[in-house]
Formats: structure tokens, sequence, C-alpha cells
């Protein structure tokens, strides 16, 4: 099974235009396996996008990316 830390360094993404929005909206299930995608790093983006494969392995001591809040 794939690891997170499998796919290389953090690709962190971008919020393009619109306004702030909530932590969860952050997130969406994917089509194929059913694991929540954190669409801020791109890594765990592209994987889900690729036809026929497992969800991520998760493991507790992986570091979560953070993300500033742009100032108004």
């Amino acid at each position: 099974m794939t690891k997170l830390p499998d796919l290389g360094p953090p690709i962190p993404g971008k919020l393009h235009g619109g306004d702030l929005i909530r932590e969860d909206d952050h997130f969406y299930n994917c089509p194929s396996c059913g694991q929540r995608v954190d669409q801020r790093d791109l890594r765990q983006v592209f994987y889900h996008e690729t036809p026929g494969h497992e969800p991520l392995e998760l493991e507790e001591n992986v570091k979560v990316i953070p993300f500033r809040r742009p100032s108004k």
C-alpha cells in the first residue's frame, strides 16, 4: 500500500479567486476509493486521479502542511 511520504515532498496548492472557505471545504471524497483528499496537497490530488489506485495508507506522524490565511 502506498504511503503519503512515498509520493515525495509536499506540493502545496493555492486557492485562486473567491473568498476564504471553511476548513472542511478543502477536502473531497475520492470517487474511486472513497478516501478523503486534501486539495491543498497536490500529491494527494494527483495520486487520486490515477485510475485503479488504492487508498493511501495513513500514518500518525505525517506532517500536515500549514497554510496561512491571506490577510484581508
